[in-house]
């Protein structure tokens, strides 16, 4: 093969291959996974290792103009589960039970990608029950719901108003959206704002830390120490996880990314 002829083969096929390679889009630091766990998770009888799931709750919208959807599979694994023992030794301090668990990947476009997020957020099923049920008063007789975190939204305004009376959010393409607030609530890591519209699901802007988990404490949520790894802890009883909890991610600088043709 002549020299010249071979030389333009191997240029148009460079071309054609970075034709055909995807393009990769990175999931940007402070975007936020809405999620809601499939199963109970009780450190009293899960073991290290033991897999874990989850699902996004709404649509959440990329820098790329693409879009996860709700139901995009959240898949994890505990890394801790000591459950609580009661001491009956006088004055004992009691050693408290915990529960750790780590987020490894999520489902999305027939890919799956790993995950480097941090727990903003976390309700118990009850709490994101009550999320969902507008407040029965007559004073409100359209049908208002309370975020977790203290937002109030109006099915029929697209809005979404801070207990202050301030615009927070908006409801839009299928969830609630909204700039995220800073705050540190019961959280040992604080929660950081945002410039950028990420999906709220039931959580208000300023949510951060953990809601109706008795007896309970967030201990870890993965934004410093080891990254994607929720810890909660409790010297009363064996630290539990509910099916149908609801948490907020948030993801971290670092290679989480998506594959698009």
């Amino acid at each position: 093969m002549k020299p010249i002829l071979f030389a333009a083969i191997v240029a148009f096929s460079a071309q054609l291959a970075v034709a055909q390679a995807p393009t990769t889009t990175l999931l940007s630091p402070r975007t936020t996974l809405p999620i809601s766990f499939d199963h109970s998770i009780d450190s009293k009888h899960v073991h290290v290792g033991d897999v874990i799931s989850a699902k996004t709750t709404q649509p959440v919208h990329l820098s790329n103009g693409q879009a996860l959807p709700a139901g995009s599979r959240i898949s994890g694994h505990v890394t801790a589960s000591d459950a609580f023992v009661f001491d009956p030794t006088p004055y004992a301090k009691q050693r408290q039970g915990v529960l750790a668990i780590h987020f490894d990947s999520i489902d999305a476009q027939g890919k799956s990608l790993p995950l480097n997020v941090y727990v903003r957020a976390l309700a118990d099923p009850l709490t994101a029950w009550a999320a969902r049920r507008p407040k029965a008063t007559d004073e409100d007789s359209l049908g208002t719901v309370t975020q977790i975190g203290g937002d109030l939204v109006t099915p029929s305004q697209d809005g979404v108003m801070s207990q202050d009376g301030d615009i927070v959010g908006y409801q839009r393409h299928g969830g609630i959206y909204a700039h995220l607030i800073s705050a540190s609530g019961n959280s040992p890591d604080s929660c950081d704002a945002s410039d950028t519209e990420e999906s709220m699901g039931l959580f208000s802007a300023s949510a951060c830390g953990l809601y109706g988990f008795a007896d309970s404490s967030l201990i870890g949520t993965g934004k410093s120490g080891e990254h994607s790894t929720l810890t909660i802890a409790s010297r009363r009883r064996s630290p539990k996880v509910w099916a149908h909890s609801t948490a907020l991610l948030e993801v971290l600088p670092g290679a989480t990314g998506l594959v698009s043709e």
